[in-house]
């Protein structure tokens, strides 16, 4: 008992030198953390792995941390000693924030929200920003369409797909070749000529429930998010909070951007990401397409942040199957590495600037494991996506760039 009151009061600690903030205490989002690195609590795994003991250390925390005051990642540090295996809805998972939805459009479009249909001839934008924000293609936008939520049935069909395309999706790039339905259709048919429903449900549901070398301990992800890989410990900047500035440089040292210096003109979106997030790369290539087609209208950049799943620590099977093993990066040089490898590997359009090894913009965006924002022409955040890889949403963000540059559209018909 005595040990247990011990780990719980030397973790609470821990996560006090890791910069968690403490009940009542207000932090400036739009600074950047401390990104000075405490050392790292030497947790014995039997201090935690019994059941009863990190049950004792989640109601300590939990008592310490009232329910309006707990910071996320006490959140998911008590979800994690109470068996999760970080799924949606655990922990610090949840929704993104965004400055526009049905409510802002509606008004925008001079139309009732409460009539709950704004078809094309009462949109007064043009078919390209039409088109993302009827989600559906029925030929009208609705509050179905801008609803993000875990209970919207397109949502739940679209997290579907994308679970089925990684199944298919080999080499894990995020983008299937007419090749890859070929080797996919040979693997499925096993010698036919053809495919029943069986054999394509066989093909792609066949251990879809995870595979058991994936499934880490709760001392791997402990140590996970102490050490920022699972997600970083801060929060970011809060919706309509100052985006931190941040000078960080390409992988190849070529070209230097610095955020402040890229606001102004145009909305900024930023991308935070890694190469050993599975779910990342699966969904980035639809990233690189939103800026082909925006990059025009708003300014793209992506921060290369801290491994999810390195080798050395929360190893996922799905890394081995697509050839993608990396050990977390100890200096800049091998960080920057890494992301050259990513961008052999991905072909990212949009600039990629590599993040310090402190992970000082990775935690002032709490960009870990993946992230996305949309910061708008005065350098405040218009939209927040929720915490990868759940929250990593690229059509939700197209939405939410559309309507922040109607947005950005009508203050400048307003100026003289």
């Amino acid at each position: 008992m005595r040990g247990s009151r011990l780990f719980g009061v030397a973790l609470f600690a821990a996560f006090v030198w890791l910069g968690a903030a403490a009940p009542g205490q207000d932090q400036p989002a739009a600074a950047p953390p401390t990104t000075a690195q405490p050392p790292l609590l030497d947790l014995k795994p039997e201090q935690y792995a019994d059941d009863e003991s990190a049950e004792r250390t989640a109601l300590e925390l939990e008592k310490t941390y009232p329910d309006e005051n707990r910071p996320e990642a006490i959140k998911m540090l008590v979800a994690i000693l109470r068996g999760s295996q970080m799924g949606p809805r655990e922990g610090w998972f949840g929704p993104a924030a965004s400055r526009h939805g049905w409510q802002w459009l509606a008004i925008n479009q001079g139309w009732d929200p409460a009539v709950e249909k704004l078809k094309r001839d009462q949109f007064s934008g043009t078919d390209a920003q039409f088109r993302p924000l009827d989600r559906d293609r029925d030929g009208q936008i609705t509050p179905g369409d801008l609803d993000w939520s875990d209970k919207n049935p397109w949502v739940q069909q679209a997290s579907l797909v994308t679970r089925l395309f990684r199944r298919m999706n080999a080499r894990g790039d995020g983008r299937l070749t007419q090749a890859d339905f070929a080797a996919f259709f040979e693997r499925a048919a096993a010698g036919k000529d053809h495919l029943t429903v069986g054999d394509l449900r066989d093909a792609l549901l066949a251990g879809m429930g995870g595979s058991a070398a994936d499934e880490p301990s709760r001392e791997v992800l402990v140590r996970g998010l102490l050490a920022g890989e699972v997600g970083s410990r801060h929060e970011g900047p809060a919706l309509n909070e100052p985006a931190p500035d941040f000078t960080l440089q390409t992988a190849d040292g070529q070209t230097t951007y610095q955020l402040s210096k890229l606001v102004g003109d145009k909305p900024v979106v930023l991308v935070f990401g890694n190469f050993t997030c599975g779910p990342f790369r699966a969904l980035y290539p639809e990233v690189d397409d939103l800026h082909v087609r925006y990059k025009d209208q708003a300014v793209f950049l992506m921060v290369y942040v801290r491994e999810a799943h390195p080798t050395d620590g929360w190893a996922m099977e799905s890394n081995a199957r697509a050839n993608v093993a990396v050990k977390q990066p100890t200096t800049l040089s091998e960080r920057t590495a890494v992301c050259t490898e990513f961008c052999q590997r991905l072909k990212p359009t949009l600039p990629v600037v590599v993040d310090a090894l402190d992970d000082a913009a990775g935690h002032a965006y709490s960009g870990m494991p993946a992230r996305l924002y949309v910061i708008d022409r005065q350098g405040k955040v218009a939209y927040k996506s929720g915490r990868g890889p759940f929250g990593f949403k690229p059509t939700e963000l197209e939405q939410s760039l559309v309507m922040a540059l109607i947005e950005a559209g009508g203050e400048q018909k307003k100026s003289p």
